[in-house]
């Protein structure tokens, strides 16, 4: 991992740029961190809509979790932001927006063509960054996941037993193999779900929910579409962090 050069923000954040390998980042520690008082991580998801894009909702996140002396991580996802073009990816989103704009179902085969083998390669990524995230004096874990694409999450909550909980959002298109895999989750969940969401299915998303094993799981659901998630939901999300890792 190397780091380019670090800014503190005016709420005494620490933010510091890095790559891993090919793969670039951000990691934001509260201003309290220290080697003798290393602080919980939660690793950040995202669309994969590049982290430029995606930054100030990131960044406002991480305040958020900074405040209650939580570190946060996030890395750019495969075929996103300035990482190589993904050509089999690329067809795949415009498979999708084809069948969107016809007003036609999304099938299986469009869903598993974009989401299947971003999930084989982001995973590892995420994994691998853990590694170098965990090797910092400042970070002591444990570690949660939080929010991006619902399938990335489920496959980190199953093979990575470093983290301990996690917020999903219910709001991507999850391939039908991923049910199976929800339920080999034993994890504490916070899931929030839009109840007005366009691009998602709300009773594919119940079903998942009820898929998963976590024997401790709760839905908030409300009302609105994608980008209309109440601040009020957003704390309650911040607040399962603060009790499973603090």
């Amino acid at each position: 991992m190397h780091f380019t050069p670090e800014q503190r923000l005016d709420d005494g954040i620490l933010e510091r740029e890095f790559t891993l390998g090919e793969i670039p980042g951000i990691l934001w520690t509260p201003e309290a961190a220290s080697a003798t008082a290393p602080v919980p991580l939660i690793l950040l998801g995202h669309p994969p809509l590049g982290l430029g894009t995606m930054y100030p909702r990131l960044a406002a996140r991480a305040r958020h979790s900074a405040a209650e002396g939580i570190a946060t991580a996030t890395i750019e996802l495969p075929g996103s932001g300035d990482r190589p073009h993904w050509p089999a990816l690329d067809q795949a989103h415009a498979d999708l927006r084809q069948a969107m704009q016809a007003g036609e179902p999304v099938s299986d085969k469009i869903v598993d063509a974009l989401i299947l083998p971003l999930v084989a390669k982001a995973v590892p990524e995420w994994q691998a960054a853990l590694n170098a995230f965990l090797s910092l004096p400042v970070i002591g874990g444990p570690v949660g996941y939080s929010g991006g694409v619902i399938s990335i999450g489920i496959r980190l909550a199953v093979v990575e037993p470093r983290i301990v909980a996690a917020g999903l959002f219910a709001g991507s298109l999850v391939p039908r193999v991923m049910f199976e895999e929800a339920r080999q989750v034993t994890i504490p969940l916070h899931v929030l779900l839009q109840w007005d969401d366009d691009g998602n299915d709300r009773q594919a998303a119940l079903d998942l929910f009820d898929a998963f094993g976590s024997k401790e799981k709760s839905l908030h659901a409300n009302m609105g579409g994608h980008a209309g998630v109440p601040q009020f939901a957003r704390d309650a999300a911040a607040q399962f962090f603060t009790r499973h890792l603090k």
